[in-house]
């Protein structure tokens, strides 16, 4: 790959996402702007940014990687991510957006009229969406380094500067520009070099060189246990998502969340498809990929491995830049949704409060990610899910449908998931570094963390039925009370 090609890729990519963003500050004026785009987002833009901020580097790079070195076992991922958002029109999407609430803490504090909730929320939030940060800024490492030969920090650092311009400067209504623009970006720069190396094979009569057979570091092939702890992961994670939820604070009403939500499913449907084709090929085509040691730089280098010259370098580059836009999409959506709670909870909530907690939201992880190395993106990713499904989802499915539910509850519920999810990955890395091997019921824990923090969460409202708000009638009929969708909506 040549590098100066792809450091223009990566550059236009960002004075791209730069521009588009500061478009958006001449029309972001006011706290509504910053939070939520004052709640006016239509159904085609608000599925096109849920895409760009979804899609992240586990979806662009990581899902292929898995492909190539587990094969169908991997094909998990992606069907649980596009999967949970069937469970999200279901379940959550509508009633969320009649809540009127600008953050998740907003709505568990309305719901059980709680400033302790609101707090514990609040922390859980943070912690998720730091820990979501950490592998893209991996992943934007990984990206310069292979294919600009430049350090890996260089990657990290130009991501969480581009964030935190285009975040500061326009808020949310800024950033839904940014992300929409950077979905379709993504989808053409995995699209167009797949097609090309499909139809270079097909014209050179290429023969398969037999699949790749080597599995993940210190893991065993996904057996019954691990398949279905992934699944409830990603199915309940997704539920929790903080960059994913407030984007449903966004909708003018609850119809048009649904309506956001099916477009978003397929959008999901159709991107998926081009990851796992990379892997497919190159398990199939190109097995000594697979012992590189870097299998999330398959997809970057599977253009220069078919197609030389020119062509090859320009395919290259487009994956890059495509690369470059998940990383940049995810990590924008996520110091939105942060920086939204930490400034309504630490800060003034005003939009210089937003402005520097979008800044330490990006800046904080962006410490760990240099500290740390990558792991596989789509499985770091899929621990986060698990995290998010032990902790947030509980309390917001529950809050939304059960009457029941108390702030003593919602607490001991997330502090159990949180807990035993964490302590799970604790102990798993600990696994993986002593003996080289982490058991399957603590490398996948979703199986047993969630159904514990939905149980906890039940148990502890139970017996304190007493603590129910007074408010809880009023709310829960705002919650699933349809509203008349607007007219410019229809």
């Amino acid at each position: 790959m040549n590098p100066g090609v792809a450091i223009t890729a990566v550059t236009v990519v960002s004075l791209a996402t730069a521009i588009i963003g500061f478009y958006g500050l001449r029309i972001s004026r006011t706290t509504g702007d910053f939070y939520v785009a004052s709640r006016t987002v239509r159904p085609w833009w608000n599925a096109s940014a849920i895409g760009g901020e979804y899609l992240s580097a586990a979806s662009f790079l990581g899902v292929a990687g898995l492909i190539l070195l587990s094969g169908t076992d991997a094909l998990w991922f992606p069907v649980g991510y596009t999967a949970g958002y069937l469970m999200l029109l279901l379940f959550v999407a509508a009633p969320l957006r009649r809540s009127g609430a600008y953050t998740i803490p907003d709505f568990t504090e309305a719901r059980l009229a709680s400033r302790t909730v609101r707090r514990v929320t609040s922390l859980v939030v943070v912690m998720v969406g730091w820990l979501y940060i950490v592998p893209q800024l991996h992943g934007a490492a990984l990206t310069i380094r292979i294919s600009t030969g430049l350090p890996s920090w260089a990657g990290s650092v130009a991501v969480v500067v581009v964030v935190c311009l285009t975040v500061a400067a326009g808020g949310m209504r800024s950033i839904t520009f940014v992300q929409a623009f950077q979905y379709w970006l993504k989808l053409t720069a995995l699209a167009v070099p797949i097609l090309f190396i499909v139809s270079v094979l097909a014209g050179n009569g290429t023969q398969p060189l037999g699949a790749a057979d080597v599995n993940p570091a210190g893991t065993a092939p996904a057996g019954l246990y691990q398949n279905i702890s992934l699944l409830v992961a990603l199915l309940f994670g997704t539920l929790g998502l903080p960059h994913v939820l407030v984007r449903f604070y966004t909708n003018p009403d609850g119809h048009t969340a649904r309506r956001t939500t099916l477009i978003v499913l397929g959008l999901l449907s159709v991107f998926y498809l081009f990851p796992t084709a990379y892997g497919l090929v190159a398990r199939m085509f190109a097995p000594d990929l697979a012992r590189s040691g870097q299998p999330d730089a398959m997809v970057l280098r599977l253009p220069g491995e078919f197609i030389g010259g020119t062509a090859g370098s320009l395919l290259s580059a487009l994956v890059v830049a495509g690369a470059f836009a998940a990383f940049l999409s995810t990590t924008s959506g996520l110091v939105v949704s942060l920086a939204g709670v930490i400034s309504q909870d630490v800060l003034d909530g005003s939009v210089r409060g937003f402005r520097w907690a979008a800044v330490v939201s990006a800046v904080v992880p962006l410490g760990f990610a240099l500290m740390t190395d990558s792991l596989a993106l789509a499985g770091s990713v899929g621990l986060v899910f698990a995290f998010t499904a032990s902790t947030v989802c509980p309390v917001l499915l529950l809050g939304i449908w059960w009457r029941g539910l108390t702030d003593a509850g919602a607490i001991a519920g997330m502090v159990t998931g949180g807990v035993l999810c964490g302590g799970a990955m604790t102990a798993g890395s600990l696994a993986l570094a002593g003996s080289g091997q982490t058991p399957a019921w603590l490398a996948q824990p979703a199986a047993w963390s969630v159904p514990l923090a939905f149980a906890v969460m039940v148990l502890v409202s139970r017996a304190t039925a007493h603590r129910v708000p007074a408010t809880m009638p009023r709310t829960m009929t705002r919650l699933h009370t349809p509203e008349r969708p607007l007219a410019t909506e229809r």
